[in-house]
């Protein structure tokens, strides 16, 4: 199954050669940390040929979700009011 990993299919399916390599790397530490494999897996296949499986069955993707950055942050948030409102019932004129 590592043969799968030199062949560009499974680099185009996920998107590029370091979307994969990070992919493959958090799928590598929920694995070490006790995940069940999603593919039939034997004790004695290694662990980078379940995540090659996974990925070739798309049991798992990369997370194409942009992360916001600082100034898009500040361009969607809703303008904070300057003038206090209030609230002690009092009428003003």
């Amino acid at each position: 199954m590592i043969e799968a990993l030199k062949n560009d299919e499974i680099i185009q399916k996920v998107g590029g050669r370091f979307k994969l390599a990070a992919l493959m790397q958090k799928r590598w530490v929920e694995l070490m940390q006790g995940s069940r494999p999603m593919v039939d897996a034997s004790d004695e296949t290694s662990p980078l040929d379940v995540i090659a499986s996974e990925i070739i069955t798309e049991k798992i993707a990369a997370d194409l979700t942009p992360v916001p950055t600082e100034e898009s942050e500040i361009a969607t948030t809703p303008e904070v009011k300057a003038e206090t409102e209030d609230t002690s019932g009092a009428e003003t004129a």
